[in-house]
């Protein structure tokens, strides 16, 4: 019965938590582009662009 006393507050402050997280995220705007991650998916950048190289790397490739 001990059990119960710890296990029903824990399972209703972790849900309290869950739900918090994910109002959280409704208003930070977390899901208000569903469909562009998966057309990013779809993008095919065979090469990266000069800004993601690390440093150092443009001068090696052009050589």
């Amino acid at each position: 019965m001990t059990a119960l006393a710890w296990l029903i507050p824990a399972a209703l402050f972790l849900g309290l938590l869950g739900l918090a997280g994910f109002l959280w995220a409704l208003r930070s705007g977390q899901f208000e582009d569903l469909e562009g991650a998966a057309y990013r998916i779809l993008d095919d950048d065979d090469e990266p662009a000069v800004a993601d190289l690390p440093t150092g790397a443009n001068e090696r490739s052009q050589s």
